[in-house]
């Protein structure tokens, strides 16, 4: 989702265009009508309820295989009723409710802590995993008995960074025995008072993930575009990017979608398809593949959801590994590994605490201390361009265009019944990539779409690519942002939800979509599918 409006090297400039960002390409209530369009970018409880079971796991195709990766039985676990009912439908007043939870991921049977900050005499906690149940999208794992309420002090700001920090105390410790790996939100409902309800997001993350396909949740990224305590990463109270916090904190709630940052538009889509087809999947945050160097061996596919900007050179590192190892990657968003950040520890743990000083990066006593300048990975000092992992390259923002199929016989569109020129309307936006081989780009590198768009009156073109390597891993990047939130897309589009979307988007990249899961699950997808490069062809001499 970048840029706040980039007028320089560093992708720097005015935070309200940012902000406003935020509400084009979210469609978010609470961060409507904040400001003008951004000028586009020059290239640059009760009891536990039973829990899913241990087995084994389902073929690429989705059919059982006895000889598939031993760990977490997703059709098994989809097979379970579902609960539809998991949704915010009453959030109630501004700080009726709302909470954080003191981890981002934990492993099964570990236990987190939850704060909690209401108007109300009491509340309680469901915990729903998110995946697909039949299209309930939900199942409710475990729910707390009603629990005291209190309202929690205020925060403060940091005078030198205007980092946001809460003091809040403990409300209640959550333990997930036997909850099963996946993608949480709980729902915080308020009980008396004008009620309420907001969710916290949480990972219960897998210990392994050779064999199978990792969801990684972007959680630096959410937490990059929380203005909660009316500070985030692109401006302040004010509006401006001057006024911007140069650290961020996880010890805080979310302020999008009812507390669920930015997981229901980007990610939530994706994680019911996947599920939905039964292939082997684990699940991670940006923060654990950063962490854990040896999370990602042996995977069979890694994948970037929607929106996944903000990434630490560890976590970059950890994925350009993978991907040497025959890891295959799918970037299923754009404006992808943009932000170099540095975690740190807060209060309450380590890594809560999100370091991108950007243009500012000489005044970070990290970077004087010998750190990466927290800049863009493009930028100098240091600069390593996001093209060399994701063989695309961000190159702007905004733009609403349609989606140009130009290579209609590659793999990845059979079925789709797709024509060199079709046209699908709305879904470049609102941020784009594209190949650009004056930045390292790996090849072979095939395009697949190939999508005309005017950015703040620049002709350019967005792109979804596929490249291969001697590992034998395929590279996929989608190179428009709404991607996954297309997958949701029904109808003609006419209601104006999902940006216009409509069904021919939604069948298209559901689709696609599948196609590359199922390959991607099966090993690495070069050996099978070499890229073929076209680069030349599309773009003339490249």
């Amino acid at each position: 989702m970048d840029q706040e409006h980039i007028s320089g090297p560093a992708g720097d400039g005015p935070g309200a265009g940012r902000r406003r960002f935020l509400a084009i390409a979210t469609g978010a209530a609470t961060a409507a009508g904040l400001g003008s369009v951004a000028g586009c970018a020059d290239g640059d409880g009760s009891g536990n309820l039973r829990a899913g079971e241990k087995g084994g796991t389902a073929a690429p195709d989705g059919s059982p295989s006895a000889g598939a990766v031993h760990g977490f039985d997703v059709k098994a676990e989809n097979a379970r009723p579902g609960n539809a009912d998991w949704a915010v439908t009453k959030a109630g007043p501004p700080r009726a409710v709302e909470g954080f939870a003191d981890r981002v991921s934990v492993l099964p049977g570990e236990s987190f802590g939850l704060y909690v900050s209401t108007t109300a005499p009491r509340f309680t906690v469901s915990a729903y995993r998110m995946g697909w149940y039949g299209g309930a999208r939900a199942r409710l794992v475990w729910r707390s008995e009603a629990l005291p309420g209190v309202r929690q002090p205020e925060h403060t700001v940091d005078s030198g960074t205007r980092m946001v920090r809460t003091r809040w105390a403990r409300s209640t410790t959550v333990a997930t025995k036997d909850w099963p790996e996946g993608s949480y939100l709980l729902r915080l409902d308020a009980q008396g008072g004008e009620g309420g309800q907001r969710f916290v997001p949480v990972t219960v993350r897998s210990a392994a993930t050779a064999g199978r396909t990792v969801v990684v949740n972007a959680v630096a990224t959410w937490q990059a575009y929380n203005r909660w305590g009316g500070y985030g990463s692109y401006d302040g109270p004010s509006g401006g990017y001057a006024s911007r916090s140069l650290s961020v904190s996880f010890d805080r709630p979310y302020e999008y979608d009812d507390g669920a940052g930015l997981f229901l538009v980007y990610e939530a889509p994706l994680i019911a398809l996947a599920e939905r087809l039964g292939i082997p999947l684990a699940y991670a945050t940006t923060t654990d593949v950063a962490r854990e160097k040896r999370l990602l061996e042996g995977a069979a596919a890694v994948l970037s959801l929607g929106h996944d900007e903000y990434w630490s050179p560890e976590q970059r590192a950890h994925f350009t590994a993978a991907r040497d190892a025959g890891t295959n990657i799918a970037i299923l968003g754009a404006n992808c590994c943009f932000r170099r950040i540095r975690l740190e520890a807060s209060e309450l743990g380590p890594d809560r605490t999100l370091i991108c000083y950007k243009s500012s990066y000489a005044q970070d006593p990290g970077f004087r201390r010998g750190h990466p300048a927290t800049v863009d990975f493009r930028s100098a000092p240091g600069a390593d361009p996001e093209s060399s992992l994701l063989g695309v390259i961000y190159d702007g923002y905004p733009v609403d265009a349609p989606y140009v199929v130009t290579h209609p016989g590659h793999w990845l569109f059979e079925g789709t019944g797709a024509k060199a020129g079709d046209r699908f309307e709305h879904l470049v936006g609102v941020e784009y990539d594209k190949v650009d081989t004056g930045f390292t780009t790996p090849r072979p590198i095939e395009i697949l779409a190939h999508s005309p768009v005017v950015c703040d009156g620049r002709p350019s073109h967005q792109d979804t690519a596929y490249y291969t390597v001697p590992s034998g891993a395929g590279v996929f990047a989608t190179g428009t942002m709404r991607w996954v939130e297309a997958l949701d897309a029904t109808g003609d589009g006419r209601s104006g939800r999902n940006h216009g979307l409509d069904a021919r988007s939604g069948a298209l990249t559901t689709r696609v979509t599948e196609n590359l899961l199922r390959v991607f699950a099966a090993g690495p997808a070069g050996r099978s599918r070499p890229a073929q490069d076209n680069v030349e062809a599309v773009y003339g001499g490249s």
